[in-house]
């Protein structure tokens, strides 16, 4: 195993520009399924998760152009949702725990989400019941293969809006079914909804393709479901928790740092502490 030497007492100078937000970038880049127009999204970060994310997005048959680092178009005018029942989708989408938010997307869209047991890190619970009962709420049909550990949601015809309260204000959850609910027939409302900056930012960037979501930033989100929607440009805000760390960092040096591009908007409380 690797290991960091680090030696103390000394102080720190200098610029630096945070990356894009990992966690934000999962969530934003599995809408492009839900359109088949060119969206463009920039300040991607370049590491695994989101490459591995890009990558599976193109396996299923998305258009992908690089236009320069962190800066790529995409277009899913021809996705093949039969990947989605191969051996290779099994071993890829167990690979990355981002990648159950492509279900949302794929239902909406195509009538049905396949994902096999996520993996990616190990920290605390991460429950999948929150998206699956969204799922289920808007009408979908849940199936479960034991044997591959492989989950299924499906429908015909069109997700039909619902009331829903969840039980856990989940950021992933909270994102497939805002995802799933953009394109289904009718009003969902969710209560308990997640309404961090990130989620924030993919409802921004979802209405900005047309959908009708009111109440972002706070818990209780409103849908109006469109028939379709079109495509859109969007930049990825800074990573805060890189933000908040450099913060830190020249804090307990007792150095002077400049950190660029920060977003000073959406950084919360984190000027204040």
């Amino acid at each position: 195993m690797g290991t960091f030497k680090i030696e103390g007492g000394k102080t720190l100078k200098g610029e630096i520009t945070p990356q894009g937000a990992k966690n934000e970038a999962l969530q934003v880049l599995c809408p492009v399924l839900l359109t088949s127009e060119k969206v463009r999204i920039t300040n991607i970060p370049d590491i695994i998760d989101v490459n591995k994310l890009i990558t599976l997005l193109g396996n299923l048959g998305v258009k992908i152009q690089k236009n320069g680092p962190g800066d790529y178009t995409f277009q899913a005018d021809e996705v093949n949702v039969n990947y989605l029942k191969t051996e290779a989708f099994k071993k890829e989408g167990g690979s990355l725990r981002g990648s159950i938010m492509i279900v949302g997307p794929l239902l909406a869209r195509f009538g049905c989400g396949y994902i096999p047991k996520p993996g990616g890190d190990k920290i605390g619970r991460r429950r999948l019941d929150t998206h699956f009962e969204g799922f289920i709420n808007l009408g979908a049909k849940f199936r479960y293969e034991r044997e591959d550990h492989f989950y299924g949601v499906e429908i015909d015809g069109r997700l039909q809006g619902a009331y829903m309260l969840l039980d856990e204000a989940s950021v992933t959850g909270t994102a497939n079914i805002v995802m799933a609910a953009v394109l289904a027939e009718g009003t969902t409302t969710i209560y308990n909804a997640a309404c961090e900056p990130y989620l924030q930012q993919l409802c921004k960037m979802l209405n900005s393709m047309g959908a009708k979501i009111s109440g972002v930033g706070s818990n209780l989100l409103t849908i109006e479901g469109v028939e379709s929607l079109g495509g859109c440009e969007h930049r990825i805000l800074p990573d805060m928790i890189e933000i908040g760390s450099w913060i830190g960092l020249a804090a307990m040096t007792r150095s002077e740092i400049t950190i660029k591009n920060v977003s000073w908007e959406n950084l919360g409380q984190i000027p204040n502490v």
